[in-house]
C-alpha cells in the first residue's frame, strides 16, 4: 500500500535550504539588533539651542541645553524644543531600525507572512 501525502524520504532539499537561510536571517537579525542597539542617534531643534541623544533602543540618554535657551519666562518654548528634538532623534533610531529590517528581508522577494 502507498503512502498517501508527505514527503518520500523526508524534507526534499529546498525546504532544507529554506530552513537554513532563514535561520541565518534569524541570526543576523539578532545581531543587526543588538549592533542597532549600541548606536546613538541625536537631534537638535532651535538652531541647535536644544540637542537630544536616544540610544537604538529608543532611550533618551542625553539632552544638551544652551544657556540662551533657557528662560525661565518662556517655559514652554523650551519644552517645545525638547519635544521636537527628542521625536526627530526618536525618527532616525526607527529609520535605523527599519533600514536593517530592509536589509535582512530584501531578498525574500514576494514573500509575505
Amino acid at each position: 500500500m502507498a503512502k498517501r501525502g508527505g514527503f518520500p524520504g523526508g524534507m526534499p532539499g529546498n525546504m532544507n535550504n529554506l530552513m537554513k537561510q532563514a535561520q541565518r536571517m534569524q541570526r543576523q537579525m539578532e545581531e543587526g539588533q543588538k549592533e542597532l542597539e549600541t548606536k546613538e542617534f541625536t537631534a537638535s531643534s532651535g538652531g541647535g539651542a536644544v540637542e537630544v541623544t536616544v540610544s537604538g533602543k529608543k532611550e533618551i540618554v542625553k539632552v544638551k541645553l544652551s544657556e540662551e535657551v533657557v528662560d525661565p519666562d518662556d517655559i514652554e518654548m523650551l519644552q517645545d524644543l525638547i519635544a521636537a528634538a527628542a521625536n526627530e532623534a526618536l525618527r532616525k533610531a526607527e529609520e535605523a531600525g527599519a533600514e536593517l529590517m530592509g536589509r535582512m528581508t530584501g531578498g525574500l522577494g514576494g514573500l509575505t507572512f
